[in-house]
């Protein structure tokens, strides 16, 4: 049988990840990162750095993958030649990225980047599943970051790293606030399933 220990936690931080009045707070930093993330995700769909454009172009990641491929090239393979203090610091994922650069990879990669930028941009803004989007977001940014892209990916980030943190009231002004007592968690139907916390099984 499990034994469970209880630790109390700052006051700060049960107001600062559990209140509705931090709420507000979260909505901020969702807006803006998800107004970031769909930004950069529907220039990647339509190939084009006109704001919101609605057509797309013959450089739209959804056909072809010579956008990321111009990436890695231009942007992370160079510097991973630099030696052992470069920019992309792990051979498996120069390995990785050298991969990537072939056309198959590359095409197929692109189109669930741009489409999941622009999926996380619009839960993040919705608050809907907002921990679970900042978490998809923190490994596009890691993954940026590895590839040696410093830029706005360490605050993104930090930021993303905080909201999956606050994730109980993160979206709490937004769709979270009457989806999330509806599904409820899995964790909270194995407590209902054996009555307590004390009678679950270790």
């Amino acid at each position: 049988m499990a034994t469970y220990v209880g630790v109390g936690e700052p006051r700060v931080a049960r107001w600062l990840f559990a209140s509705t009045a931090a709420a507000w707070i979260w909505l901020v930093v969702r807006l803006y990162l998800g107004y970031e993330w769909l930004q950069a995700g529907w220039e990647k769909v339509t190939g084009s750095d006109e704001a919101w454009r609605f057509t797309l172009t013959d450089a739209s990641w959804l056909k072809t993958g010579a956008g990321l491929r111009g990436f890695i090239e231009h942007a992370a393979l160079p510097q991973a030649a630099q030696g052992p203090h470069s920019a992309v610091n792990y051979g498996w994922y120069v390995a990785f990225l050298r991969w990537m650069d072939e056309t198959g990879p590359s095409d197929l990669i692109a189109k669930f980047i741009s489409i999941g930028e622009v999926v996380i941009g619009i839960l993040l803004i919705l608050g809907l599943f907002t921990g679970i989007a900042a978490f998809l977001a923190g490994l596009l940014t890691m993954s940026f970051g590895l590839a040696g892209v410093a830029g706005v990916n360490p605050v993104f980030f930090l930021l993303e790293v905080l909201l999956i943190l606050a994730w109980r009231n993160a979206g709490y002004i937004g769709l979270d606030r009457w989806v999330l007592p509806k599904l409820g968690t899995p964790w909270q139907r194995e407590v209902e399933m054996s009555g307590s916390p004390d009678t679950a099984p270790g």
